[in-house]
């Protein structure tokens, strides 16, 4: 029998991970199957990709270098990836972030699962902390980041609508996780969710039971350079923006590789931020991204452009 060889030209779909583990860990979870052999690297490319298959397209990952965070370095990998992969159509920024709550509009709660939408001024991301200082302590963002392209926000808009008639599909996804050898991205509980007020600190906020979990909320997604770790002021850019959480690198992704960010809360962005959600909220991310994946039917590929055959001798 004969097999095609798979080349850079082959992949059409781009993963990027800021953290190896939790989040390159979950999003290997994700492949259907083995891993893709490995491809030749090209000249000044220092990405280390991971090939493979989620449902029928074919998907390169790459993590952020190991102890580099933030917007250049999501931009550097995203600008390699582009280069190396070139028929990539589109992109998804996968990982966790801290979440903003807003009751009773949004009960974000941790283990749910944010993605970027447009607003009306903005493409779904705003960099919180680019921008002009103004008088009376008024700092203005300045700049544009652009929207998901379009195959994302109808694959989107078609998962949401999904939601609403059959509620949240994309949890059937997590039950790779669930092995007996490997329990790190086990949900912790609601016990171990509490929220604290952003003034005082010690005092809880008092929330309703909620039978449903995780939950999608759709929405704006701030990045920027700084770790958000203080309720007052994760609160007044909640006011200013109307995110619905916080993250480090799409700032440096969405003008230059389209793609949707997609992130699951695994704190608060408060002083009593903490790591024990990360693994379930990576889980849930990478859960949501592969079943948007199945929602997006693979391009067509003409036979001119099919890389050559490989014989295998049977038996």
């Amino acid at each position: 029998m004969s097999h095609r060889i798979l080349t850079h030209k082959d992949y059409t779909v781009g993963w990027i991970c800021a953290l190896p583990n939790p989040e390159l860990a979950a999003a290997l979870f994700m492949l259907d199957g083995d891993e893709h052999p490995r491809l030749p690297r090209r000249k000044a490319d220092t990405n280390n990709y991971i090939l493979g298959s989620i449902g029928f397209h074919n998907v390169v990952i790459a993590c952020l270098p190991q102890g580099e965070y933030g917007i250049s370095s999501a931009t550097n990998v995203a600008s390699q990836m582009r280069h190396s992969f070139p028929n990539i159509q589109f992109g998804l920024m996968v990982g966790i972030a801290g979440g903003v709550p807003n009751l009773p509009e949004f009960d974000i709660r941790l283990g749910d699962v944010v993605v970027s939408k447009p607003g009306v001024r903005n493409g779904g991301v705003v960099q919180y902390d680019f921008g002009k200082a103004m008088d009376g302590d008024v700092f203005e963002p300045t700049g544009w980041m652009d929207a998901p392209p379009s195959i994302l926000r109808t694959a989107i808009g078609a998962v949401e609508a999904r939601e609403a008639r059959w509620g949240n599909e994309f949890v059937q996804h997590l039950s790779a996780f669930k092995t007996k050898e490997d329990l790190r991205f086990a949900n912790p509980g609601p016990a171990n969710d509490q929220l604290y007020d952003a003034i005082d600190t010690t005092k809880l906020v008092v929330r309703p039971d909620r039978t449903r979990s995780p939950v999608v909320h759709y929405g704006t997604i701030a990045s920027g350079s700084s770790l958000i770790k203080n309720g007052k002021k994760r609160d007044k850019l909640r006011e200013e923006h109307g995110i619905l959480c916080f993250e480090m690198e799409a700032a440096g992704l969405m003008n230059n590789f389209p793609c949707a960010v997609i992130r699951g809360i695994c704190d608060y962005a408060d002083s009593h931020k903490n790591k024990q959600w990360q693994p379930y909220a990576a889980a849930t991310a990478a859960a949501y991204a592969k079943f948007l994946l199945s929602c997006i039917d693979p391009i067509e590929v003409l036979p001119t452009e099919h890389a050559p055959l490989l014989s295998v001798k049977e038996g």
